[in-house]
């Protein structure tokens, strides 16, 4: 297995694990429910998507770009939470709406935005070294 399939597949079964994770602290009921519910679902949310990046984009460059970009894209959604027109409102009354876009705009979000991020590049580190260490074995 090539070092960019290695990437891939350590990518893809982190996905597997993270969003079943993701979607039960969006559902969790019970002691720390808020915090589960809406901050720990944020942290997941941008490693996700770290993920999903670095599965279709396996480079080492993309270690550090794709957890930059994808802070400064959840961050503008964020921002995006301020404005209530009819077409966001319409997106936002589905589950997929509210999962993808939010629904209230919290600046504590920030903060696990950029942890969610910094776990994110963390991870694809990882996955990378790991990778880079399969491919030298050969």
């Amino acid at each position: 297995m090539t070092r960019l399939n290695t990437a891939r597949a350590i990518a893809l079964l982190s996905m597997l694990i993270i969003v079943p994770i993701g979607f039960w602290s969006k559902f969790y009921n019970g002691l720390g429910q808020e915090w589960f519910n809406n901050s720990l679902g944020g942290i997941l949310y941008e490693i996700f998507w770290c993920l999903f990046f670095f599965f279709w984009i396996p480079h080492r460059k993309a270690v550090v770009q794709i957890p930059v970009w994808v802070f400064g894209i959840t961050s503008l959604i964020e921002i995006l939470q301020l404005w209530k027109t009819p077409i966001l409102d319409a997106m936002r009354s589905t589950l997929i709406g509210r999962l993808f876009l939010g629904t209230t705009f919290v600046w504590s979000d920030f903060l696990y935005y950029v942890l969610g991020c910094l776990l994110g590049w963390l991870g694809l580190r990882q996955i990378w070294q790991f990778s880079q260490h399969e491919k030298e074995r050969r």
